[in-house]
């Protein structure tokens, strides 16, 4: 299974987001972009959709930017990856089968299903407090080693 760019974006911007908010500091899309290497234009959306769905505040002008709208162990990576409209589809054939269920399963359809379910129970118990403490240099590749367990 794979992020979409978006979600893979959402992730980072939150990760780097919660390491902010143990220096209390509201942090500006321009300076948030090259620290986790997405372009700004993509980005401005992506925190957009993040801040209509209450997971980040912003504020306009001199000492502006964006910061969590409540603390890390209260966002749960769903959260994240719904705000930016993804999650696993479960009707979707790996095998491309037109009619492809429980009842009628293609080849792959018990391990894709178990792996979204894992996926799900993963994502709905992690926190963006699990990526805090993990060190890092906020380069665009910490967040996915912490979600790969990789420390």
């Amino acid at each position: 299974m794979y992020l979409s760019r978006s979600a893979e974006y959402a992730l980072r911007a939150m990760a780097s987001l919660a390491r902010s908010v143990e220096r209390s500091e509201k942090v500006r899309a321009s300076d948030l972009a090259p620290r986790i290497g997405v372009p700004l234009p993509y980005l401005s959306k992506i925190l957009n959709r993040l801040t209509v769905a209450k997971l980040l505040t912003s504020q306009k002008g001199h000492g502006g930017g964006f910061s969590l709208a409540r603390g890390p162990g209260k966002i749960r990576f769903i959260d994240v990856l719904r705000a930016v409209d993804f999650s696993p589809r479960s009707d979707h054939c790996l095998f491309g089968w037109d009619q492809c269920d429980t009842l009628d399963p293609c080849p792959l359809h018990h391990e894709w299903s178990g792996m979204k379910e894992s996926f799900e129970a993963w994502a709905t118990t992690r926190t963006l407090a699990d990526v805090l403490g993990h060190g890092g240099t906020h380069e665009p590749g910490d967040l996915l080693r912490v979600l790969n367990g990789v420390r």
